[in-house]
């Protein structure tokens, strides 16, 4: 799962960002208004952490520009501005939830799963697809209720290829998904083909019925 973290604060985006890829998360970050608009308009995330006062522009006015550019990403205000109007406003453009600061990283870890979970996964714990079960608050995966073992960036794939099934997903959508903004530097989509061929054989070593399509050309479609 990919955090966008759009905060100037650099000691708190920091810890933000530690305790969060220590929960299994793929962070980035912006620390201005222009920063944040240049990267939702080339990456995809999972959830933005947005807070209202930036460098270069209002964070509503960044919520707004969010809605309109159609991101499916489940937004999250982080804010020192408890004002009720902003809570207000900030929901009615279409954020998902609002902390004030300061806040526990523990509960800001936890609203972000909920939003996750709202908006790819029905809002439920378990997703079954067929003899697959996966129990995202243990971030287990079964095969015939038989436990299979992944890698993070594997489960991650995972979870991707189930929250966008029967699309077709190009090999740059998951390079920048498992690496974030620097999968540019890569010189070619090697470590993609090597964490879906592993995905691959562990599913079918498991039992697992062959959902995951190449599309030569294309990308990969998860077909169920």
């Amino acid at each position: 799962m990919k955090i966008l973290i759009i905060e100037d604060e650099k000691e708190l985006a920091s810890s933000i960002g530690a305790y969060l890829t220590g929960e299994q998360y793929l962070c980035e970050y912006a620390e201005t208004f222009k920063d944040a608009l240049e990267k939702l308009s080339v990456y995809v995330y999972d959830c933005i952490l947005l807070d209202l006062m930036l460098p270069g522009g209002d964070g509503l006015r960044l919520l707004e520009e969010i809605k309109y550019m159609k991101v499916e990403a489940g937004v999250i205000i982080i804010s020192a501005k408890n004002a009720v109007e902003d809570k207000i406003k900030g929901l009615q453009i279409g954020a998902d939830d609002y902390m004030a600061k300061p806040f526990h990283l523990s509960e800001l870890a936890a609203r972000i799963y909920s939003v996750v979970r709202r908006k790819q996964f029905g809002n439920s714990n378990i997703i079954q697809q067929n003899e697959i079960r996966v129990d995202l608050l243990a971030k287990m995966v079964y095969v015939n209720e038989k436990e299979v073992t992944l890698t993070r960036k594997e489960y991650d794939l995972l979870l991707y290829f189930i929250s966008n099934k029967n699309k077709v997903i190009s090999k740059n959508a998951l390079a920048e998904h498992i690496s974030g903004d620097v999968a540019d530097m890569f010189d070619n989509y090697d470590f993609v083909y090597a964490h879906i061929k592993n995905l691959k054989k562990k599913l079918a070593e498991a039992g697992s019925g062959n959902y995951l399509k190449t599309l030569y050309g294309s990308g990969y479609k998860w077909d169920i």
